[in-house]
């Protein structure tokens, strides 16, 4: 991805795309070793013999090499095996602490499923803000921090600003590429069905007492049928580096958690204005018990009134402790569903078209059909350094360069997809020449229902309303990580890189 939308568009490609005939090493050795008992079966003469090890090995080969919505066979089968064995000890279930009254520490995480691996330490004062809650994954060892954006959304923006804003993302992941600190960004927009709670804590405190009645009759049957179905959304950007990048300037500034902190908050300070390029009016970093409460509503959506109203009453200052932030039990996990406090999530990996996308293209997977759904659609963008960036293309070259090579020589014709590959290659490595850069991104979306109405409607809904634009893989096997990546404003969702980039 380069700074500008005409670059970006059809460049979008498999992250690890097969050298030979489209096959991964792994596979394709497979597959020659499943073809030498056939080659020696026919060398010996053994015609039925070859005859019944090509119907066997050809169906292994096909377990191996065709994917079934995304996922070889075989791999399903790995997958399913992991999840059965999960399920069968009871690793997948999940109590909270708290309920339980086990919890010694309220300011201890107690988080289920991969959150399990984070931990949210307090950084030391940032300006006038206070205290910003800093993101560790112990996991993977990155440290990040979540804002919360206030914005008005790009539904109503012409074509000509929403390539405008396009250009100024493209501007932003460019200008964190080039940055030593922080390599990714996740942007999350949640829907957040409107109960009406902010606006009664507010009219509470400014209604005024000898309002005529006919205006007050009015506001009450505006209220009935408007609010029931009205929905505002919530903007989220995490913005995270990995500890190899902060350790050397972290020790520098103090070492420890503030070193870390004072590190991040330099890039802080330096994104605000570029996020408020993209039409954010506000950008509030988060404290821990705010990012607590985000948390604590992705997981529970009927808490926002109550937490909203306790707000209020405490002058904005309340939040949730950490022992409280997850759900207070999560059961036995389905395959095709996250069951979450009386909720049912289900999660999709969104793929990116070949031709590419507009700007603002993705917002139909947050239009709320019913009163009390919610829709969640999260974007998680990597940014390569200019080496890995030059490296990538280069192997992209050769690779398609090698391959139409080969046909040619054979007296193969290249196909209108091989072509397009190729040509997308060499504007790709003449992009990063130019001081463009790579961007890894993964897409996850999100519906979110009451546990007692039925989540396979709404999730048919969600499929419908991006048909024919956006290919939706639904979460199978992994709907509470799933749930993670497309729901809760923590930066988890990007897998890790593994040579190559997209």
């Amino acid at each position: 991805m380069s700074a500008a939308t005409r670059i970006y568009k059809g460049l979008s490609r498999r992250e690890r795309a097969g050298w030979i005939v489209g096959l991964t090493p792994v596979q394709a050795l497979v597959c020659v070793g499943l073809a030498v008992p056939v080659i020696l079966a026919l060398a010996a003469g053994r015609f039925g013999q070859a005859l019944g090890l090509v119907g066997l090995c050809g169906t292994v080969a096909m377990l191996v090499v065709v994917p079934v919505r995304g996922r070889p066979a075989l791999r399903w089968l790995w997958h399913l095996l992991l999840y059965r064995t999960g399920v069968t000890l009871r690793w997948s279930r999940w109590q909270s602490r708290a309920v339980t009254g086990q919890a010694r520490d309220l300011d201890e995480p107690d988080l289920p499923g991969v959150l399990a691996r984070l931990r949210f330490p307090d950084g030391p004062p940032l300006r006038d803000v206070g205290r910003v809650c800093l993101i560790h994954d112990t996991g993977e060892g990155r440290w990040g921090a979540t804002a919360r954006l206030t914005h008005a959304g790009v539904g109503m923006l012409s074509d000509a600003q929403c390539e405008r804003l396009a250009n100024r993302l493209g501007n932003l992941l460019l200008s964190i590429g080039h940055r030593e600190v922080i390599d990714r960004m996740s942007l999350l927009v949640r829907t957040v069905p409107d109960d009406g709670a902010d606006y009664q804590a507010w009219r509470a405190e400014h209604e005024v007492a000898d309002a005529p009645a006919l205006a007050r009759r009015a506001t009450a049957e505006l209220d009935r049928l408007v609010g029931a179905v009205s929905v505002r959304h919530e903007v989220f950007v995490t913005l995270s580096g990995t500890e190899d990048a902060l350790r050397r300037p972290a020790a520098a500034a103090g070492g420890g958690v503030t070193g870390r902190a004072a590190v991040l908050y330099r890039v802080l300070d330096g994104l605000e204005d570029k996020l408020k390029s993209l039409g954010a009016t506000g950008v509030k970093w988060l404290s821990g018990p705010e990012l607590a409460v985000a948390i604590r509503t992705g997981f529970n959506p009927a808490t926002a009134a109550g937490l909203a109203a306790r707000r209020h009453q405490a002058g904005g200052d309340s939040g949730v402790r950490w022992a409280t932030a997850g759900p207070v039990h999560a059961p036995e996990p389905s395959a095709r569903a996250y069951q979450h406090d009386g909720f049912a999530t289900v999660s999709y990996s969104v793929l990116m078209p070949e031709a590419g996308t507009v700007f603002g293209s993705l917002g139909g997977l947050l239009a709320v059909k019913t009163a009390g759904e919610r829709r969640s659609l999260a974007i998680h963008y990597e940014t390569l350094s200019q080496h890995r960036s030059r490296k990538a293309v280069r192997r992209l070259r050769f690779r398609t360069g090698v391959v139409r090579d080969w046909k040619s020589s054979k007296g193969f014709n290249s196909g209108a997809a091989e072509a397009r590959e190729a040509g997308g290659a060499r504007a790709q490595e003449h992009a990063v020449a130019a001081g463009h850069g790579i961007v890894r991104f993964a897409v996850a979306a999100a519906v979110t229902v009451p546990g007692t109405w039925n989540v396979e409607d709404h999730a048919a809904k969600l499929e419908n309303d991006i048909a024919g634009r956006f290919q939706l893989l639904r979460m199978e096997l992994a709907q509470d990580a799933g749930f993670v990546a497309a729901v809760l404003p923590v930066g988890l969702g990007l897998p890790r890189l593994r040579g190559g980039a997209s």
